[in-house]
């Protein structure tokens, strides 16, 4: 449920174009971009390859900065901030959730969860109950133990999930946390990111997987850097439908 007050991240005027090494023209990502997620909600953003979703989830993760335009993220403008600052945006504000995981494979699923805490320097007691309590989440006490290598990709996405709530963020980013999952691994995940967002959370999903987009209060949709369209209705009206059949991850 959205919330009044400012946006979790807006986005004005926002272009980010990439200038490659050989002379070649430069590569607009994102072109003249305006936004706005409200706090507490759920948006699905979906486009073709190329359509400018990662960008879009680097800009508003603070992993990166417009070219022009102006980035706002929990009321702080990413292109003002030093790259300290936006580690510190990152930390303090922002869950990150990868489709590839992103897991430190020498860890343990629950040293892999409690890594962002003890980054930023959590009392160990305060890491141990966060963790403890986060495996409890996801349904991997019994796995707490296993390393990534000993864990099912459901597993270590949901250990993933675990590590984005850690540090307790007010926004969850997840770039197509489905993509490498079979169907009921998949819908676990789902479930979980749900029920992150019934918590409270602003929460924004890249993904092509109808299942998110049909439960988002949102769908946005992006084709050659702009937004081309937008449904505010569960489940996706049938004209998205069709699109959404036909896009790749970016």
């Amino acid at each position: 449920m959205t919330t009044a007050g400012t946006p979790a991240i807006e986005l004005r005027g926002v272009t980010r174009a990439y200038v490659s090494d050989d002379d070649a023209p430069a590569t607009t990502a994102l072109d003249g971009v305006d936004l706005a997620i409200g706090r507490g909600e759920l948006v699905a953003v979906c486009g073709p390859s190329g359509s400018g979703k990662s960008t879009f989830l680097h800009l508003a993760g603070a992993l990166d900065t417009p070219t022009s335009g102006e980035v706002i993220v929990d009321g702080a403008d990413v292109g003002d901030l030093t790259a300290a600052a936006r580690a510190d945006l990152r930390n303090r504000s922002i869950g990150f959730v990868f489709q590839a995981f992103n897991l430190m494979q020498g860890l343990t699923a629950a040293e892999n969860i409690g890594l962002p805490a003890v980054l930023a320097r959590r009392k160990p007691a305060d890491i141990d109950a966060s963790v403890a309590d986060l495996l409890d989440l996801v349904g991997l006490a019994a796995r707490a133990d296993r390393r990534p290598s000993q864990l099912s990709g459901g597993e270590q996405q949901r250990v993933a999930l675990a590590r984005a709530l850690v540090l307790d963020p007010p926004i969850v980013l997840a770039d197509e946390p489905t993509g490498n999952l079979d169907t009921n691994a998949g819908r676990a995940v789902l479930d979980l990111l749900l029920a992150s967002h019934s918590a409270g959370r602003t929460v924004v999903i890249v993904t092509h997987d109808q299942r998110i987009a049909a439960q988002a209060e949102r769908v946005i949709y992006l084709r050659d850097g702009k937004v081309a369209q937008e449904a505010h209705a569960r489940p996706a009206p049938a004209n998205l439908t069709g699109l959404l059949d036909t896009t790749v991850g970016s």
